[in-house]
């Protein structure tokens, strides 16, 4: 894939036949859940990686994520990547985003640039990515859906076994020693079906090939 390299872009990062956009549900600093626009633009070149650094900071963990995803796309499609050049950028007020969790849609959306796909709107994923194309595990999915349902989402792709969680509510339990009362906070578990919790449609996916049958428009 070559090295990850940092460009600015002096113009709006507008939209073309070689664009594709997804948003990305993340969690932000205070424990909320956001989205944000992610752009991926292909165009002839050599291999290049190009990231916009004017309103993004990659952490490592996410230009590895960029690094499996362009993998994948390319097992996928067939396509030699070494004759494009790819472009990645945040289209937000977002200054950071990091973590792998973002592997799933920043794959979704390289091979829906290299096909010129137009993927729906109303459909989001979480997830990182394996070399293989399938879906690892993330944390907070709760606040991932409830931030993909605000944001205009009807349906929200997670990977295997995470339409379910467990949270932990909190309760003072008290009990009496003789003329001594003593108190203790009790963490108590509680499964969650994100579906009903959140109300969008949750469903599982295995990997990338089978997220994309959701995600391109009819």
């Amino acid at each position: 894939d070559g090295e990850i390299e940092e460009t600015n872009f002096d113009d709006e990062f507008i939209p073309g036949e070689h664009v594709s956009i997804v948003k990305v549900p993340a969690v932000g600093s205070s424990g909320e859940g956001v989205t944000t626009d992610l752009l991926v633009k292909i165009e002839g070149g050599n291999g290049r990686t190009l990231v916009d650094i004017n309103t993004l900071l990659f952490w490592v963990d996410t230009q590895n994520s960029i690094r499996k995803a362009k993998m994948v796309a390319e097992n996928i499609t067939g396509y030699n990547l070494e004759e494009y050049d790819i472009t990645y950028a945040i289209n937000a007020n977002a200054s950071l985003i990091g973590g792998e969790s973002a592997g799933s849609a920043l794959t979704v959306a390289t091979i829906a640039a290299l096909k010129n796909k137009k993927l729906r709107e109303d459909v989001l994923i979480t997830g990182t990515i394996n070399h293989d194309g399938s879906l690892g595990p993330i944390g907070g999915i709760l606040e991932k859906a409830k931030a993909a349902k605000n944001s205009g989402a009807n349906l929200f792709l997670v990977p295997l076994l995470q339409a379910q969680e467990i949270v932990y509510e909190e309760s003072e339990h008290c009990e009496k020693f003789g003329f001594m009362e003593w108190c203790s906070v009790e963490r108590i578990p509680k499964k969650i079906d994100i579906s009903s919790e959140v109300g969008i449609e949750v469903v599982e996916v295995g990997s990338i090939s089978e997220a994309l049958d959701y995600f391109y428009a009819e």
